[in-house]
């Protein structure tokens, strides 16, 4: 997936604090001394030219840069929120972009050891150095699951679909992405019109994206609310949300 708009320089969260973790300190120093290892100057270059620079890179193909994730967690312990905390944020704070998928992968796995309180870690998360790389599958795989397990914070993606932050309201959109049945479309749709005249291409394009993954569940639902709201929605939206109509 690729796009050309360039990255917006958004100013991230601030940090939280950094939770002591044990697990946290054995896993990093494993990371960090099994992915520079492995690191490819040249795919290096190639990687963060395809992600318009938003970030350097170690240059590990995907499979390569799983396998060695798993020689970095074999024989650790199943963590606790403030080791998903902590892995995550330490991750985050350092500079090639693989780390952060790491911890996007790890977080991915390990979402259900977290709740509620994980959520100023997890905007922190979204808007420090974003792109759609790593906030699309923060917006899917964490964002959703948490909204999922605590209804209550529902109202966190009332409030996070009227931020100025481009990424937040791209993962207010898409946190749903995997709810099929689940999916509260009166809430859907509501936060599609909220941003229907976002003028960046993100969120135009998330627009369009849960519209179309929530078409696979209920087809005329969608096509009866781009119909009555095709004057507000933008061009690219509604093409990206009837693709598949």
């Amino acid at each position: 997936m690729s796009h050309g708009a360039e990255p917006a320089a958004e100013r991230p969260a601030p940090a939280p604090g950094l939770p002591p973790s044990v697990l946290a300190d054995t896993v990093l120093e494993r990371l960090t001394l099994l992915y520079p290892a492995a690191a490819d100057p040249v795919r290096a270059r190639s990687n963060a030219a395809y992600m318009k620079q938003i970030a350097p890179f170690l240059g590990i193909p995907t499979p390569r840069r799983r396998a060695l994730s798993r020689s970095v967690l074999e024989g650790t312990a199943r963590p606790a929120e403030t080791d998903c905390a902590a892995i995550a944020l330490r991750c985050w704070a350092l500079p090639e972009r693989e780390y952060q998928y790491f911890a996007t992968d790890y977080l991915r796995r390990h979402v259900a050891r977290c709740s509620s309180g994980f959520v100023p870690v997890l905007r922190h998360l979204v808007t420090t150095v974003p792109w759609w790389d790593t906030v699309d599958l923060l917006a899917a795989h964490v964002a959703g699951p948490l909204v999922a397990a605590d209804p209550e914070l529902r109202r966190t993606m009332d409030e996070w679909i009227e931020d100025d932050d481009l990424w937040i309201v791209r993962t207010a959109l898409l946190h749903q992405l995997r709810f099929k049945e689940a999916t509260d479309g009166r809430r859907l749709f509501a936060h599609c019109l909220r941003r229907a005249d976002h003028p960046d291409f993100f969120v135009r394009k998330a627009i369009g994206w849960c519209l179309r993954e929530y078409a696979k569940t209920d087809p005329q639902a969608v096509r009866e609310f781009v119909e009555a709201n095709r004057g507000r929605l933008s061009p690219l939206s509604v093409r990206e949300a009837t693709k598949h109509l």
